[in-house]
């Protein structure tokens, strides 16, 4: 039963760019390739740091009616 076992055939290995043809196939004409230009900044500068977010947080805990009771979990 030895000719039931085919050795596979190596195929030779491929650059970069012979992938890339083989995956994607050549360019034609209704390919182009356009440079864009750079993407503006979001924001200038940050909204608000964490230290704010904290003393606006504890503010507002500060603020709350001291004569509501928590809700217990259960």
């Amino acid at each position: 039963m030895a000719w039931l076992r085919r050795k596979a055939e190596r195929l030779r290995p491929l650059d970069e760019a012979a992938a890339y043809a083989r995956c994607h196939g050549d360019r034609d004409e209704s390919v182009r390739v356009v440079k864009l230009p750079p993407r503006r900044v979001r924001y200038d500068s940050l909204l608000a740091t964490g230290e704010e977010i904290r003393r606006g947080l504890e503010s507002r805990i500060d603020a709350r009616d001291g004569d509501t009771e928590p809700v217990p979990t259960p």
